[in-house]
């Protein structure tokens, strides 16, 4: 019987920063990964691009958490957004702050960040078991049992854990829920899973005729009765489904609790956020007084995508063939205000595996803030995903990956005795 030091369950971000810590403090660690290769989700993050963290200030940082933002607090002060620049700078990768503070590496790829991680694991000589899916985790006295039938008669075992198998969305690249289930086994509860930063269907079918559509520059409403949730300033795409894009997927999770509480759901796109309604009336005004010779349609160019105009004039019910000097002063009116306020109705979200994150997983009262320890299973540690704390997109959620990790490897070593 093989036993380990430290055995890491998932060979995501949080699973190889914590196998790298482990190894880094000279003990020795297993890294067991599903699959044949390792980050697959990481490579896909931030458009291929790879948004590793963000350069907000702590406090901000940790607000992006909501309620479970201040039990992020000691993995954030132990290892964080700077910390991560500079771990990747060793290995010779640059990494550039753009809008927001998003940051990404200076060659644009997920690969190179993947790359680096490699590097630290080769050179803390972490041992990588690939095709090696762990279905079930027994503790007997101080050690720990790996059951995987993928490791054929060698028989796994580990004086310490870290799960870190992700959560249940993007389940094509093996994050699909295992680590939840082993958990459970373990005697943690798991807080009902439910997508996060996931697109949303629509109702409406016109919104088919607009896929691949992208609108910059707009902002968003959901309301569901009497409760309302308003974006900032950015960018919407359309899909042949409903809508996407870095607004609606930032703003999903807290719509669709909305939508729990009154099982209906409406957005409304503001395309014109920088104007007043008063002040888009006087404008259409001006440029149908203006233009009064041309089609409407050309008099729209203006003011919308070609794609949109259509669907504009289809919903105003507004003859495509008048001229500017045909239309009055209600059909101008109802032109203004879908300037404003563009209606869709939500109808739920893809499903979960389609999602670029999940929300809930181990509850963090069942989790030690200050180690990443289970408060129930004495030298079992969570990081990553599996941990109820997900945040809106922007590398909030990466960094909390690199830090539990980080957090995670680094106290379950200590725990050993170095």
């Amino acid at each position: 019987m093989d036993i380990c030091d430290v055995a890491v369950v998932g060979g995501g971000p949080a699973g190889m920063m914590a196998a790298i810590r482990a190894g880094g403090l000279k003990k020795e660690a297993w890294l067991l990964e599903r699959g044949d290769s390792l980050g697959r989700k990481l490579l896909l993050s931030g458009k291929e691009r790879c948004n590793v963290t963000n350069m907000a200030p702590l406090d901000d940082f940790m607000a992006k958490f909501g309620r479970q933002g201040d039990f992020l607090r000691t993995a954030f002060s132990r290892f964080f957004n700077q910390d991560l620049i500079d771990f990747f700078k060793v290995k010779g990768l640059e990494l550039k702050v753009e809008r927001q503070g998003r940051v990404f590496p200076v060659t644009d790829r997920a690969s190179s960040v993947l790359d680096a991680l490699k590097d630290y694991l080769r050179e803390n000589k972490v041992q990588i078991l690939y095709n090696t899916r762990v279905s079930a985790i027994k503790k007997e006295g101080d050690i720990f049992s790996l059951n995987s039938s993928d490791a054929g008669t060698r028989k796994l075992s580990a004086r310490k854990v870290i799960l870190a198998a992700g959560g249940a969305s993007f389940s094509w690249t093996g994050s699909s829920g295992d680590g939840f289930a082993i958990a459970e086994k373990l005697g943690h509860t798991i807080t009902p899973l439910k997508a996060g930063l996931v697109p949303l269907k629509t109702k409406e079918s016109w919104v088919k005729e607009l896929r691949g559509l992208s609108l910059k520059n707009i902002r968003l409403s959901f309301k569901s009765k009497d409760k309302k949730i308003v974006s900032n300033i950015g960018e919407l795409l359309f899909t042949h489904f409903g809508v996407s894009g870095p607004l609606v997927l930032d703003l999903s999770g807290s719509a669709l609790r909305l939508r729990d509480q009154s099982e209906e759901l409406f957005l409304y796109i503001d395309l014109k956020p920088g104007l007043s309604p008063e002040q888009i009336e006087e404008r259409l005004l001006r440029e149908f007084r203006l233009q009064g010779s041309k089609g409407i349609k050309n008099i729209l160019k203006e003011l919308l995508p070609l794609k949109l105009i259509e669907v504009f004039l289809n919903l105003c019910g507004l003859d495509p063939g008048k001229k500017g000097s045909q239309i009055n002063k209600e059909e101008k009116s109802a032109i203004a205000r879908l300037l404003k306020s563009l209606p869709l109705e939500i109808s739920g979200p893809l499903p979960i595996e389609e999602a670029m994150v999940t929300c809930a997983g181990v509850p963090i009262k069942e989790i030690n803030p200050r180690t990443m320890e289970s408060r129930l299973v004495a030298g079992l540690y969570f990081a990553g995903e599996i941990i109820d704390a997900s945040a809106a997109s922007g590398g909030y959620n990466l960094q909390q990956a690199f830090s539990t990790g980080y957090l995670a490897g680094e106290s379950a070593v200590k725990s050993l005795g170095i």
